[in-house]
Protein backbone atom coordinates (compact mmCIF):
# COMPACT_ATOMS: atom_id res chain seq x y z
CA UNK A 1 0.00 0.00 0.00
CA UNK A 2 1.12 3.30 -1.00
CA UNK A 3 2.05 5.67 2.25
CA UNK A 4 0.16 9.11 1.66
CA UNK A 5 2.82 11.70 1.15
CA UNK A 6 2.22 14.35 4.09
CA UNK A 7 1.21 17.59 2.71
CA UNK A 8 3.05 21.07 4.03
CA UNK A 9 0.45 23.80 4.79
CA UNK A 10 1.86 25.54 1.54
CA UNK A 11 0.38 22.90 -0.36
CA UNK A 12 -2.70 22.85 1.24
CA UNK A 13 -3.22 26.59 0.84
CA UNK A 14 -2.37 26.10 -2.87
CA UNK A 15 -5.08 22.67 -3.24
CA UNK A 16 -7.75 24.91 -1.75
CA UNK A 17 -6.81 28.37 -3.58
CA UNK A 18 -7.00 25.91 -6.69
CA UNK A 19 -9.98 23.91 -6.72
CA UNK A 20 -12.34 25.86 -3.87
CA UNK A 21 -14.54 28.95 -4.34
CA UNK A 22 -12.66 31.73 -2.77
CA UNK A 23 -15.57 32.98 -0.63
CA UNK A 24 -13.19 33.10 2.25
CA UNK A 25 -10.23 35.17 3.03
CA UNK A 26 -8.52 32.66 6.14
CA UNK A 27 -5.44 33.28 8.09
CA UNK A 28 -2.23 31.95 6.62
CA UNK A 29 -2.38 28.88 8.75
CA UNK A 30 -3.23 25.04 8.24
CA UNK A 31 -4.78 23.47 10.81
CA UNK A 32 -4.99 19.83 11.43
CA UNK A 33 -5.65 18.71 15.03
CA UNK A 34 -7.46 20.31 17.96
CA UNK A 35 -7.70 19.73 22.20
CA UNK A 36 -9.62 22.04 24.32
CA UNK A 37 -8.39 25.73 23.99
CA UNK A 38 -5.54 24.49 22.15
CA UNK A 39 -5.12 23.57 17.93
CA UNK A 40 -2.28 22.49 15.93
CA UNK A 41 -1.26 23.02 12.48
CA UNK A 42 0.00 20.63 9.44
CA UNK A 43 3.82 21.26 10.67
CA UNK A 44 2.63 20.57 14.69
CA UNK A 45 2.92 24.26 16.01
CA UNK A 46 0.64 25.21 18.44
CA UNK A 47 -1.82 27.91 19.29
CA UNK A 48 -4.58 29.15 21.45
CA UNK A 49 -7.34 29.20 19.73
CA UNK A 50 -8.99 32.88 20.08
CA UNK A 51 -11.56 32.83 17.67
CA UNK A 52 -13.45 29.18 18.69
CA UNK A 53 -15.08 28.97 15.19
CA UNK A 54 -16.92 32.27 15.43
CA UNK A 55 -18.40 30.67 18.65
CA UNK A 56 -19.04 27.41 17.95
CA UNK A 57 -16.65 25.44 19.65
CA UNK A 58 -17.46 26.70 23.03
CA UNK A 59 -16.82 23.49 25.03
CA UNK A 60 -13.57 23.44 23.59
CA UNK A 61 -12.01 21.22 20.12
CA UNK A 62 -12.79 17.66 20.74
CA UNK A 63 -14.24 17.24 23.80
CA UNK A 64 -14.50 13.60 25.28
CA UNK A 65 -17.87 13.59 25.95
CA UNK A 66 -19.63 15.29 22.38
CA UNK A 67 -17.01 13.14 20.24
CA UNK A 68 -18.46 9.89 22.57
CA UNK A 69 -21.98 10.52 21.83
CA UNK A 70 -21.48 11.38 18.21
CA UNK A 71 -19.29 8.62 17.71
CA UNK A 72 -21.47 5.61 19.44
CA UNK A 73 -24.59 7.35 17.36
CA UNK A 74 -22.72 7.73 14.07
CA UNK A 75 -22.21 3.71 14.40
CA UNK A 76 -26.03 2.94 15.50
CA UNK A 77 -28.17 5.38 12.84
CA UNK A 78 -27.29 8.75 11.37
CA UNK A 79 -30.10 9.39 9.32
CA UNK A 80 -33.70 8.69 8.42
CA UNK A 81 -35.52 11.72 7.58
CA UNK A 82 -38.03 13.09 9.08
CA UNK A 83 -40.45 10.43 6.52
CA UNK A 84 -39.92 8.00 9.85
CA UNK A 85 -39.75 8.81 13.53
CA UNK A 86 -36.50 8.18 15.23
CA UNK A 87 -35.58 6.94 18.54
CA UNK A 88 -33.12 9.80 19.61
CA UNK A 89 -35.08 13.06 17.97
CA UNK A 90 -37.73 12.89 20.94
CA UNK A 91 -35.72 12.96 23.70
CA UNK A 92 -33.96 15.63 22.51
CA UNK A 93 -36.83 17.61 22.00
CA UNK A 94 -37.96 16.94 25.61
CA UNK A 95 -34.46 17.69 26.22
CA UNK A 96 -33.97 20.70 24.52
CA UNK A 97 -37.27 22.32 25.24
CA UNK A 98 -36.90 22.02 29.08
CA UNK A 99 -33.16 23.02 29.12
CA UNK A 100 -34.40 26.68 27.94
CA UNK A 101 -38.13 26.82 28.99
CA UNK A 102 -40.05 26.99 25.72
CA UNK A 103 -42.74 24.32 24.56
CA UNK A 104 -41.62 23.66 21.17
CA UNK A 105 -38.21 23.02 18.91
CA UNK A 106 -38.12 23.33 14.92
CA UNK A 107 -34.86 21.37 14.12
CA UNK A 108 -32.38 22.08 11.69
CA UNK A 109 -28.87 22.29 10.49
CA UNK A 110 -27.07 25.52 10.26
CA UNK A 111 -27.85 29.31 11.70
CA UNK A 112 -28.73 30.93 8.64
CA UNK A 113 -31.24 28.12 8.05
CA UNK A 114 -32.98 28.80 11.46
CA UNK A 115 -32.95 32.46 10.67
CA UNK A 116 -34.58 31.39 7.45
CA UNK A 117 -37.17 28.92 9.49
CA UNK A 118 -37.88 32.02 12.21
CA UNK A 119 -38.77 33.89 9.33
CA UNK A 120 -41.36 32.32 8.27
CA UNK A 121 -42.74 30.96 11.38
CA UNK A 122 -43.04 35.04 12.05
CA UNK A 123 -44.65 35.71 9.07
CA UNK A 124 -47.18 32.52 8.70
CA UNK A 125 -47.88 33.57 13.00
CA UNK A 126 -48.50 36.92 11.85
CA UNK A 127 -50.97 35.67 8.90
CA UNK A 128 -52.79 33.04 10.59
CA UNK A 129 -52.79 34.54 14.28
CA UNK A 130 -52.12 38.44 14.14
CA UNK A 131 -54.64 38.98 11.22
CA UNK A 132 -52.26 40.87 8.99
CA UNK A 133 -53.35 40.46 5.76
CA UNK A 134 -51.52 38.01 3.21
CA UNK A 135 -47.77 39.19 1.85
CA UNK A 136 -48.00 42.26 3.93
CA UNK A 137 -46.24 41.05 6.86
CA UNK A 138 -43.34 43.52 7.67
CA UNK A 139 -40.22 42.46 9.98
CA UNK A 140 -38.23 44.93 11.89
CA UNK A 141 -34.34 44.24 11.94
CA UNK A 142 -31.09 46.39 12.81
CA UNK A 143 -28.38 47.74 11.05
CA UNK A 144 -25.16 46.28 10.89
CA UNK A 145 -27.31 42.96 11.36
CA UNK A 146 -25.31 39.61 10.57
CA UNK A 147 -27.62 36.49 10.39
CA UNK A 148 -26.07 34.86 7.15
CA UNK A 149 -25.82 34.81 3.95
CA UNK A 150 -28.77 33.67 2.24
CA UNK A 151 -30.55 35.47 -0.33
CA UNK A 152 -33.27 36.43 1.57
CA UNK A 153 -30.96 37.63 4.82
CA UNK A 154 -28.69 39.74 2.31
CA UNK A 155 -31.85 41.37 1.53
CA UNK A 156 -31.68 43.09 4.92
CA UNK A 157 -28.07 43.50 5.36
CA UNK A 158 -26.16 47.09 4.83
CA UNK A 159 -22.78 45.12 4.05
CA UNK A 160 -22.35 45.53 -0.07
CA UNK A 161 -19.83 42.91 -0.14
CA UNK A 162 -22.80 40.48 1.04
CA UNK A 163 -25.20 42.05 -1.39
CA UNK A 164 -23.76 43.41 -4.46
CA UNK A 165 -24.74 41.18 -7.53
CA UNK A 166 -27.29 38.87 -5.46
CA UNK A 167 -30.62 41.22 -6.35
CA UNK A 168 -33.32 41.02 -6.60
CA UNK A 169 -33.56 41.03 -2.94
CA UNK A 170 -36.38 39.69 -0.76
CA UNK A 171 -38.80 42.96 0.44
CA UNK A 172 -40.71 42.90 3.46
CA UNK A 173 -37.74 44.18 5.99
CA UNK A 174 -37.60 47.34 7.82
CA UNK A 175 -34.00 48.51 9.23
CA UNK A 176 -34.03 50.46 12.21
CA UNK A 177 -30.44 51.74 14.18
CA UNK A 178 -28.90 49.02 16.46
CA UNK A 179 -29.19 49.85 19.96
CA UNK A 180 -32.29 52.76 19.43
CA UNK A 181 -35.37 52.50 21.64
CA UNK A 182 -36.73 55.41 19.99
CA UNK A 183 -36.25 53.91 16.62
CA UNK A 184 -37.60 50.60 17.63
CA UNK A 185 -40.70 52.55 19.10
CA UNK A 186 -41.26 54.74 15.74
CA UNK A 187 -41.12 51.60 13.40
CA UNK A 188 -43.61 49.49 15.40
CA UNK A 189 -46.21 52.48 15.29
CA UNK A 190 -45.43 53.04 11.58
CA UNK A 191 -47.90 50.92 10.43
CA UNK A 192 -50.63 47.37 11.85
CA UNK A 193 -48.54 45.04 9.72
CA UNK A 194 -45.07 44.78 11.77
CA UNK A 195 -44.93 41.09 12.62
CA UNK A 196 -41.47 40.75 14.43
CA UNK A 197 -37.97 42.75 15.27
CA UNK A 198 -35.58 40.24 14.81
CA UNK A 199 -32.58 41.36 16.53
CA UNK A 200 -28.54 39.88 18.18
CA UNK A 201 -28.49 40.64 21.98
CA UNK A 202 -25.06 41.59 20.62
CA UNK A 203 -23.67 42.51 17.49
CA UNK A 204 -20.77 40.04 16.54
CA UNK A 205 -19.90 40.24 12.91
CA UNK A 206 -20.23 43.99 13.42
CA UNK A 207 -17.64 44.23 15.70
CA UNK A 208 -19.22 43.03 19.20
CA UNK A 209 -21.02 46.07 19.89
CA UNK A 210 -23.25 45.27 23.34
CA UNK A 211 -26.40 47.30 23.07
CA UNK A 212 -27.23 49.96 26.64
CA UNK A 213 -28.15 48.39 30.09
CA UNK A 214 -32.24 47.48 29.27
CA UNK A 215 -32.49 47.54 25.63
CA UNK A 216 -33.55 44.43 25.10
CA UNK A 217 -35.80 44.47 28.29
CA UNK A 218 -37.06 47.79 26.56
CA UNK A 219 -37.55 46.27 23.23
CA UNK A 220 -39.39 43.50 24.59
CA UNK A 221 -41.62 45.58 26.50
CA UNK A 222 -42.52 47.45 23.02
CA UNK A 223 -42.98 44.53 21.23
CA UNK A 224 -45.71 43.16 23.38
CA UNK A 225 -47.06 46.50 23.69
CA UNK A 226 -48.01 46.04 19.67
CA UNK A 227 -48.34 42.41 19.62
CA UNK A 228 -45.32 41.74 17.70
CA UNK A 229 -43.00 39.02 17.90
CA UNK A 230 -39.49 39.33 19.93
CA UNK A 231 -37.08 37.03 17.66
CA UNK A 232 -33.25 36.66 19.41
CA UNK A 233 -30.71 35.35 17.23
CA UNK A 234 -28.69 33.63 19.64
CA UNK A 235 -26.62 31.60 17.24
CA UNK A 236 -23.22 33.31 18.11
CA UNK A 237 -24.17 34.73 21.55
CA UNK A 238 -25.92 31.97 23.14
CA UNK A 239 -24.57 28.70 25.30
CA UNK A 240 -22.70 30.56 27.59
CA UNK A 241 -20.68 32.66 25.62
CA UNK A 242 -21.70 36.02 26.85
CA UNK A 243 -21.51 34.42 30.60
CA UNK A 244 -25.46 33.19 30.79
CA UNK A 245 -26.78 30.42 29.09
CA UNK A 246 -28.43 33.14 26.96
CA UNK A 247 -27.26 36.69 26.08
CA UNK A 248 -31.09 37.47 26.75
CA UNK A 249 -30.48 36.38 30.20
CA UNK A 250 -29.52 40.39 31.43
CA UNK A 251 -26.80 41.85 33.47
CA UNK A 252 -28.23 40.32 37.12
CA UNK A 253 -25.26 39.90 39.79
CA UNK A 254 -26.88 36.89 41.00
CA UNK A 255 -24.62 34.43 42.09
CA UNK A 256 -24.97 31.53 39.91
CA UNK A 257 -23.54 33.35 37.26
CA UNK A 258 -25.24 30.29 34.65
CA UNK A 259 -28.60 32.39 35.47
CA UNK A 260 -31.14 28.50 35.97
CA UNK A 261 -34.49 31.15 36.45
CA UNK A 262 -36.32 32.09 34.09
CA UNK A 263 -34.81 34.76 31.73
CA UNK A 264 -34.93 38.66 32.54
CA UNK A 265 -36.00 38.79 28.95
CA UNK A 266 -37.59 35.49 26.83
CA UNK A 267 -37.83 36.06 23.52
CA UNK A 268 -41.13 34.74 21.67
CA UNK A 269 -38.85 32.75 19.26
CA UNK A 270 -35.29 32.26 19.94
CA UNK A 271 -32.58 30.89 17.56
CA UNK A 272 -29.57 28.61 18.26
CA UNK A 273 -26.85 27.26 16.25
CA UNK A 274 -22.83 27.01 16.57
CA UNK A 275 -22.05 25.86 19.94
CA UNK A 276 -25.26 24.14 20.25
CA UNK A 277 -23.00 21.06 18.73
CA UNK A 278 -20.10 22.03 20.80
CA UNK A 279 -18.80 22.90 16.71
CA UNK A 280 -18.84 18.62 16.10
CA UNK A 281 -22.07 18.48 13.92
CA UNK A 282 -23.96 21.13 11.80
CA UNK A 283 -26.98 21.68 14.46
CA UNK A 284 -29.30 25.24 14.92
CA UNK A 285 -32.64 24.60 16.14
CA UNK A 286 -35.61 27.37 16.25
CA UNK A 287 -37.99 27.14 20.06
CA UNK A 288 -41.40 29.13 20.61
CA UNK A 289 -43.94 28.22 22.98
CA UNK A 290 -47.25 26.51 21.23
CA UNK A 291 -49.21 29.59 20.39
CA UNK A 292 -46.43 30.75 17.79
CA UNK A 293 -45.12 27.37 16.40
CA UNK A 294 -48.50 25.71 15.80
CA UNK A 295 -48.96 27.35 12.76
CA UNK A 296 -46.09 25.20 11.42
CA UNK A 297 -48.08 21.90 9.98
CA UNK A 298 -46.73 19.48 7.71
CA UNK A 299 -44.85 20.29 4.42
CA UNK A 300 -44.84 23.89 5.91
CA UNK A 301 -41.41 23.62 6.46
CA UNK A 302 -38.60 20.71 6.64
CA UNK A 303 -35.26 19.55 6.41
CA UNK A 304 -33.91 15.52 5.00
CA UNK A 305 -30.89 16.46 8.06
CA UNK A 306 -32.71 18.10 10.61
CA UNK A 307 -33.44 16.62 13.87
CA UNK A 308 -31.57 13.37 12.34
CA UNK A 309 -30.15 10.64 15.27
CA UNK A 310 -26.27 11.88 15.32
CA UNK A 311 -27.46 16.00 15.73
CA UNK A 312 -29.97 14.72 18.48
CA UNK A 313 -27.14 13.16 20.48
CA UNK A 314 -24.75 15.43 20.03
CA UNK A 315 -26.86 18.38 21.06
CA UNK A 316 -27.64 16.68 24.37
CA UNK A 317 -23.89 16.10 24.66
CA UNK A 318 -22.93 19.41 24.24
CA UNK A 319 -25.31 21.16 26.39
CA UNK A 320 -25.17 18.55 29.23
CA UNK A 321 -21.32 20.10 29.13
CA UNK A 322 -22.12 23.47 29.24
CA UNK A 323 -24.18 22.94 32.71
CA UNK A 324 -22.08 19.83 33.98
CA UNK A 325 -18.58 21.79 33.54
CA UNK A 326 -20.49 25.42 34.85
CA UNK A 327 -18.89 27.00 31.93
CA UNK A 328 -20.95 30.14 31.64
CA UNK A 329 -20.03 30.69 35.22
CA UNK A 330 -16.38 30.56 33.50
CA UNK A 331 -16.97 32.92 31.15
CA UNK A 332 -17.67 35.33 33.20
CA UNK A 333 -15.47 35.09 35.66
CA UNK A 334 -12.44 35.49 32.84
CA UNK A 335 -14.35 37.90 31.08
CA UNK A 336 -14.02 40.35 33.63
CA UNK A 337 -10.46 39.28 34.25
CA UNK A 338 -10.12 39.87 30.13
CA UNK A 339 -11.19 43.21 29.63
CA UNK A 340 -10.06 44.34 33.37
CA UNK A 341 -6.23 43.33 31.63
CA UNK A 342 -6.78 44.68 28.34
CA UNK A 343 -7.92 47.97 29.82
CA UNK A 344 -4.37 48.33 31.82
CA UNK A 345 -2.63 48.27 28.68
CA UNK A 346 -4.97 50.35 26.94
CA UNK A 347 -4.06 53.04 29.11
CA UNK A 348 -0.58 53.56 28.01
CA UNK A 349 -1.83 52.26 24.49
CA UNK A 350 -1.88 54.10 21.26
CA UNK A 351 -2.86 51.10 18.79
CA UNK A 352 -5.72 50.29 20.96
CA UNK A 353 -8.56 52.93 21.45
CA UNK A 354 -10.73 50.47 23.67
CA UNK A 355 -12.10 46.86 24.77
CA UNK A 356 -15.77 45.75 24.79
CA UNK A 357 -17.90 42.83 25.30
CA UNK A 358 -19.30 40.71 27.61
CA UNK A 359 -18.62 36.97 28.86
CA UNK A 360 -15.87 35.99 26.38
CA UNK A 361 -17.03 37.56 23.77
CA UNK A 362 -14.62 40.47 22.67
CA UNK A 363 -13.18 42.87 20.53
CA UNK A 364 -10.37 45.08 20.27
CA UNK A 365 -10.97 48.36 18.42
CA UNK A 366 -7.63 49.21 16.83
CA UNK A 367 -6.17 52.74 16.44
CA UNK A 368 -6.86 52.95 12.45
CA UNK A 369 -9.69 53.24 10.13
CA UNK A 370 -11.84 50.43 8.49
CA UNK A 371 -9.87 49.80 5.01
CA UNK A 372 -6.01 50.00 7.04
CA UNK A 373 -4.41 46.55 6.98
CA UNK A 374 -3.32 47.03 10.61
CA UNK A 375 -5.75 44.81 12.28
CA UNK A 376 -4.88 41.97 9.89
CA UNK A 377 -1.32 42.76 10.51
CA UNK A 378 -1.95 42.61 13.88
CA UNK A 379 -3.04 38.99 13.56
CA UNK A 380 -0.43 37.60 10.99
CA UNK A 381 1.98 38.58 13.88
CA UNK A 382 -0.33 37.07 16.87
CA UNK A 383 -0.20 34.25 14.70
CA UNK A 384 3.06 34.05 15.02
CA UNK A 385 3.56 34.29 18.41
CA UNK A 386 1.04 31.36 19.47
CA UNK A 387 -2.55 32.84 19.07
CA UNK A 388 -5.69 32.66 16.79
CA UNK A 389 -7.66 35.42 15.61
CA UNK A 390 -9.07 37.33 12.99
CA UNK A 391 -10.29 40.73 12.58
CA UNK A 392 -14.00 42.04 11.76
CA UNK A 393 -14.54 45.33 9.84
CA UNK A 394 -11.24 46.17 8.99
CA UNK A 395 -10.10 47.61 12.62
CA UNK A 396 -11.69 45.22 15.04
CA UNK A 397 -10.19 42.46 16.32
CA UNK A 398 -12.60 39.44 18.11
CA UNK A 399 -11.14 37.57 20.99
CA UNK A 400 -13.79 34.54 21.61
CA UNK A 401 -11.65 31.60 23.13
CA UNK A 402 -13.03 28.34 24.43
CA UNK A 403 -15.23 28.51 27.36
CA UNK A 404 -13.06 25.53 28.89
CA UNK A 405 -10.06 28.29 28.92
CA UNK A 406 -8.60 28.73 32.86
CA UNK A 407 -7.32 31.83 34.16
CA UNK A 408 -3.41 30.81 34.06
CA UNK A 409 -4.31 30.27 30.47
CA UNK A 410 -6.32 33.53 29.96
CA UNK A 411 -3.67 35.16 31.59
CA UNK A 412 -1.04 33.77 29.14
CA UNK A 413 -2.98 34.68 26.29
CA UNK A 414 -3.04 38.30 27.57
CA UNK A 415 0.44 38.29 27.85
CA UNK A 416 0.51 37.20 24.36
CA UNK A 417 -1.89 40.01 22.93
CA UNK A 418 -0.47 42.63 24.99
CA UNK A 419 3.04 41.66 23.63
CA UNK A 420 2.07 41.36 20.09
CA UNK A 421 0.69 44.56 20.12
CA UNK A 422 3.79 46.46 21.75
CA UNK A 423 5.53 45.58 18.46
CA UNK A 424 2.49 48.04 16.39
CA UNK A 425 2.70 51.20 18.86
Amino acid sequence: MAVLEKKSSEQLIELENKYGAHNYHPLPVVLSRGEGVYVWDAEGKKYYDFLSAYSAVNQGHCHPKIVEAMTNQAQTLTLTSRAFYNDKLGEYEKFVTEYFGFDKILPMNTGAEAVETALKICRKWAYEKKGIPENEAQIIVCENNFHGRTTTIISFSNDPVARQNFGPYTSGFIKIEYDNIDALEQALSSSKNIAGFLVEPIQGEAGVYVPSENYLAKAKELCEKHGVLFIADEVQTGIARTGRLLATCGDCSCEDKNCSKEPDVKPDVLILGKALSGGAYPVSAVLADDPIMEVIRPGNHGSTFGGNPVAAAVAMAALEVIKDEKLAENAYVLGELFRSEMNKYIEKSSIVTLVRGKGLLNAIVINDDEDSDTAWNICVALKDNGLLAKPTHGNIIRFAPPLVMNKEQLLECVDIITKTLQEFE
